[in-house]
């Protein structure tokens, strides 16, 4: 309960980064209150992109003001070929500007990238400053607000410069998803799927019952998804947050999905989408090796079709994948780590697959 108003809350334990990630409706204008609650003074620096400042930068620029913080902003460019490097140095150069400290507070207004760009420039900036995520897209909701992993893009491979840097809080507000075109929201549903696959089979069965009113925005079924997703994304980091082991099933489908995305130049395919692709690949070579049933994989067919999600690729050169794949950032003594499904709700982590069957799978779904 908040304010008399009720939301939901989910906390990922970390110990003394404990941290709460709040979900409910019209949290915009009450984020000043909300940073207050959770330590936060002074001043405030919001990330965001131009594409969501026009909906929402005044409504969130105003609650700050009301809250009795001082407000600077920077925007960056939509689109993942922005998260860059460049782009957190032209970042630092406007926190210095806005002499922005390390008591301030860093808050990524924005999607995936936005959220990982200014995270990355929060752990680094004067060797870090607080952090809070409000994400604007589902993807981000569900996924990239939430765990800590920050970074930005090299040509050679998606987040290849970054680190684990957890935020003071993460505010969920589910109704600036009305203002998402349809295609990111479907995007971002790729990784709702993916939590099925990975952790949870009612899960994926109330997906396979509800994707219509998903899909069509119904406000219900997307505070439950929502919630369900970052509740199996908290309890996955609280128990791994480096990624030593456990974390790495959360990876499943983004292996290929990572590879399709820079090998098309992050231009021809959003991260979920080429994340759907990824889960296809994976179940096959789940299926190949004996690993799960072909029925399995067909449910997964299926349920990305029903969603409007891609399931093979147009015009990506098999070649560049494969040399993608061999310089991941998850490869360990030169040998790719595949998270694989067993059957809905469980998946296997192994690095014995075959660089022949890796190859065949690619081109034969990768055309």
């Amino acid at each position: 309960m908040w304010g008399n108003r009720l939301m939901d809350e989910v906390r990922v334990e970390l110990g003394k980064r404990t941290y709460p990630i709040y979900i409910g409706h019209n949290l915009v204008s009450r984020a000043g209150e909300i940073l207050k609650k959770n330590g936060a003074s002074g001043r405030i620096m919001i990330i965001t992109s131009h594409a969501v400042a026009t909906h929402y930068l005044d409504d969130m620029t105003n609650g700050l003001k009301h809250g009795g913080f001082h407000v600077a902003c920077s925007e960056v460019p939509d689109g993942e070929q922005h998260k860059t490097l460049e782009w957190a140095s032209k970042l630092y150069d406007s926190l210095i500007d806005n002499r922005i400290e390390r008591t301030s507070t860093i808050l990524a207004l924005g999607g995936g990238v936005v959220g990982d760009l200014a995270g990355f420039v929060a752990a680094t900036y004067k060797r870090g400053v607080p952090l809070v995520q409000m994400p604007t897209t589902l993807l981000a909701q569900v996924d990239a607000s939430v765990g800590g992993k920050v970074g930005v893009d090299h040509p050679r491979g998606k987040n290849m410069i970054g680190s684990f840097y957890q935020p003071r809080c993460v505010i969920i507000s589910l109704d600036v998803l009305s203002t998402l075109p349809e295609r990111e929201m479907i995007a971002g549903l790729a990784e709702v799927i993916k939590y099925g696959v990975i952790r949870d089979r009612d899960l994926f069965s109330y997906l396979e019952g509800n994707i219509d009113s998903i899909v069509g925005g119904d406000p219900g079924a997307l505070q439950f998804i929502v919630k369900r997703s970052c509740h199996i994304k908290a309890s996955v980091v609280t128990l791994d947050e480096r990624e030593t082991e456990l974390r790495t099933i959360l990876n499943f489908g983004h292996t290929f999905g990572h590879a399709i995305e820079v090998a098309t130049d992050y231009e021809q395919y959003r991260h979920g989408e080429a994340v759907a692709i990824g889960m296809v690949c994976a179940g096959d070579v789940a299926v190949r090796l004996r690993m799960t049933e072909e029925s399995t994989l067909e449910r997964i067919i299926t349920l990305l079709d029903r969603t409007g999600l891609p399931t093979c690729t147009e015009g990506v050169s098999p070649e560049r994948v494969m040399r993608v794949l061999r310089h991941d950032k998850k490869v360990h003594a030169g040998k790719i780590r595949f998270v694989l499904p067993r059957e809905i709700g469980e998946v296997v982590i192994t690095d014995t697959v075959s660089e022949e069957l890796i190859r065949e799978i690619v081109e034969e779904r990768l055309v």
